[in-house]
């Protein structure tokens, strides 16, 4: 079985792989706040990953290594996510007296019945969710499971860093408890309230909905940033990694915001209009009480203002680390600005204080 969603009790590194970069990141807590002990974020090379899939372990695993140097964190062990497209989860009942090896047990001889690929060739765990309002004396558990490559390829990536990957998660789990951490900038702190999480990365939009903290819906798309990266490429001849650098840092000529960032921002706001509508098309919601930003996407400047004009949905950009303290070596202002791309990170690595 392997520990998608087990306790854990020792310091976790919260490492999310995605299609460009390799983020890193260290919380400790003392009472109820959370401390920034380290980060990192450092870039992979093109196709390293593609569609959330790696392609080159060898390649991340060298990025693993230099974001461990570049953080200056002493922990070894992390916790990484597999996509959301990559896992099969499934809501059972099962009866309330079982104990947890019984219940492993019975879900091995009935799992075929869940999931399509022999059970050799995946990794599957469970957790008790609670109470079924269906069945008395029965608990609904959540199983979840994906195939052995996926998990093995990032277990080996991350061995070849220098780190022991001791859980492996969903990203959409490990965004929904760092979601927890955004109450206050929510609403009546969020609660019932349904929010609209748009993660909008180089390769992949990901929307998560949820409803009181819980997730409710997920769907992932072919759009990201890397979109724009290829357009001031091709506009401006320059080399894959130095269009990337130069829409971080600045320096295009002046028809660049209006010529290629405004109409990027423009098919942004469309993506997460249509991404919302397949959930209203699909649900019994025709709205949302607040949209929330997440991805290196949402650094554009003013792409929560233009969301927030053209769906009528309050908008606002994902910060986890709005109440957390920091250690002195970390720089507040680039901890900001990367915080919307660090969700995953952070929902990995509060997995240290479940």
């Amino acid at each position: 079985m392997l520990p998608f969603l087990k306790r854990n009790t020792s310091c976790l590194l919260g490492l999310d792989i995605s299609s460009t970069a390799v983020k890193l990141l260290e919380l400790s807590q003392s009472g109820p706040r959370f401390r920034v002990e380290s980060y990192a974020v450092v870039p992979l090379p093109p196709h390293a990953v593609v569609e959330k899939n790696i392609a080159d372990a060898e390649a991340v695993g060298s990025a693993i290594g230099r974001a461990v140097k570049l953080s200056r964190t002493r922990s070894r062990n992390a916790a990484v996510a597999v996509a959301g497209s990559a896992v099969i989860t499934k809501v059972i009942t099962m009866p309330e007296a079982l104990t947890d090896s019984e219940m492993v047990t019975q879900i091995e001889l009935e799992a075929d019945q869940y999931i399509p690929y022999p059970l050799e060739e995946v990794n599957m765990d469970f957790e008790v969710i609670g109470p079924s309002e269906k069945k008395p004396d029965s608990v609904d558990v959540l199983l979840a499971a994906s195939r052995s490559e996926n998990v093995d390829v990032r277990v080996a990536a991350v061995e070849l860093g220098g780190l022991s990957a001791k859980i492996v998660d969903v990203e959409a789990y490990a965004l929904e408890t760092a979601f927890s951490l955004l109450g206050q900038q929510l609403p009546e702190h969020g609660v019932g309230k349904t929010v609209a999480v748009v993660d909008v990365g180089a390769t992949m939009t990901t929307l998560n909905v949820l409803h009181d903290f819980n997730i409710i819906y997920t769907r992932e798309q072919v759009f990201g940033g890397k979109q724009l990266t290829e357009e001031i490429q091709r506009r401006y001849g320059l080399s894959y990694e130095e269009a990337g650098m130069a829409k971080k840092q600045g320096g295009l000529p002046d028809n660049y915001l209006p010529e290629v960032l405004a109409p990027f921002k423009e098919a942004m706001a469309q993506q997460v209009s249509r991404s919302l509508q397949f959930f209203f098309s699909s649900s019994q919601y025709n709205s949302v009480d607040h949209l929330v930003l997440a991805g290196g996407c949402a650094s554009i400047p003013g792409i929560d203002e233009l969301i927030e004009e053209k769906l009528g949905t309050a908008t606002s950009l994902a910060n986890p680390f709005a109440s957390m303290s920091l250690a002195s070596k970390i720089k507040a202002q680039s901890l900001s600005g990367d915080a919307p791309a660090l969700m995953i990170a952070c929902g990995l690595a509060m997995r240290s204080f479940d």
